[in-house]
């Protein structure tokens, strides 16, 4: 499994996207030894960080002690490469590129943060609500998320057959349906 004609092993590359909000709480989570070690175990080999405006470095790797590679940026104009060449997406709730990701049929995790709800992750969330291929965390449960998947369980996204993901989100961080 994964392995290419010349017995490389393929590459599956996690891309982690938080636009320009200051979140340092996901950029730590993904960068911390039991994120990174869970993420191996499943078969990842590549983290790439788009960070925000926060203040927390993440560890960089190139994974030649069979670890994960890890690289990250700040800025890039072509973040839509990115998610094209991911196997997994993570995200925070408030990111734009959650439309593209689901689009693509791609894995996501959407993780959220109550500091940071305004009205555009509301108006995700109700873009999002009841996705198979679609996960929520905490930065504090992002490890639990990743190590319960069923990646086997995931569905294409099919545009146009959107429900309210506010309603996944609120729940996720216990509101009360309206």
């Amino acid at each position: 499994m994964g392995d290419t004609e010349n017995g490389e092993k393929a590459r599956k590359t996690v891309f982690v996207t938080v636009g320009t909000t200051l979140f340092d709480a996901l950029v730590r989570a993904v960068d911390s030894l039991e994120v990174k070690q869970e993420l191996l175990k499943r078969g990842y080999t590549n983290l790439v960080i788009q960070m925000g405006r926060g203040s927390y470095t993440p560890t960089k790797s190139g994974g030649e002690d069979g670890s994960l590679a890890v690289d990250f940026f700040t800025f890039s104009s072509s973040i839509a490469d990115y998610l094209r060449s991911a196997s997994l997406v993570i995200s925070h709730a408030g990111s734009g590129s959650i439309f593209e990701t689901l689009r693509l049929g791609k894995p996501l995790i959407v993780v959220v943060n109550e500091d940071l709800m305004d009205n555009h992750q509301i108006e995700l969330a109700e873009e999002l609500a009841e996705r198979k291929h679609l996960y929520c965390a905490r930065p504090q449960t992002l490890h639990q998320t990743i190590e319960s998947m069923d990646l086997e369980s995931l569905l294409p996204y099919p545009p146009g057959d959107a429900m309210p993901v506010a309603k996944l989100i609120n729940q996720f961080l216990g509101f009360p349906d309206d």
